[in-house]
């Protein structure tokens, strides 16, 4: 496997993480609206974080565990979120698709935008068969995503995850590449 990828879409360009973004996404990042709607997150979010994160991102998908990408404005070269597949390196042939943005750019369909980009580099380079993504029950703004990227809704894992005291369901959706080619051409 080669570098990390640097895709573009009308109006972003997902580019691998440098350390300069560090401070950066630790701002956008550390609002506990954002991490309450994700699984992984947490709140606070430090510098440190970040840093260790992203430091990481080239050893993670030379592995095959990750592929994280900086959500950046081609406009205003602003980074504004993040977008990842993870698992990908498995011989299943599948990733997890999870993104998010900050709360300011949120309904601006940015990440519907960056999720079709790294969906066809997820079927097409990394020669995947199925990319699936999940979200809290409540969190109706990524249903409506993973909805408008053709994913099929698979089930419900009924209080799956612990997050702020309280137990969440998480809705499963996902998308086959024979799906996909269907829809993309």
């Amino acid at each position: 496997m080669s570098s990390l990828p640097l895709l573009k879409t009308h109006r972003l360009q997902l580019r691998p993480y440098v350390p300069a973004d560090a401070p950066f996404h630790y701002l956008l990042a550390d609002n506990p609206d954002i991490a309450s709607m994700t699984g992984t997150l947490p709140s606070p979010y430090t510098l440190e974080l970040a840093e260790h994160w992203i430091s990481n991102h080239e050893r993670w998908f030379m592995e095959g565990r990750s592929l994280n990408l900086a959500v950046v404005l081609q406009e205003h070269a602003a980074l504004i979120g993040t977008i990842s597949l993870s698992g990908f390196g498995s011989p299943h042939r599948k990733a997890g698709l999870a993104y998010w943005v900050g709360k300011a750019y949120w309904n601006q369909g940015y990440c519907s935008e960056a999720a079709r980009a790294v969906i066809e580099y997820g079927f097409t380079a990394l020669e995947l068969n199925r990319i699936f993504g999940e979200c809290f029950k409540r969190n109706r703004e990524s249903i409506r995503v993973l909805e408008k990227l053709g994913m099929s809704y698979e089930g419900c894992r009924r209080e799956d995850m612990h997050k702020a005291e309280q137990f969440e369901d998480v809705m499963m959706y996902g998308l086959l590449r024979k799906e996909w080619k269907q829809t993309s051409v």
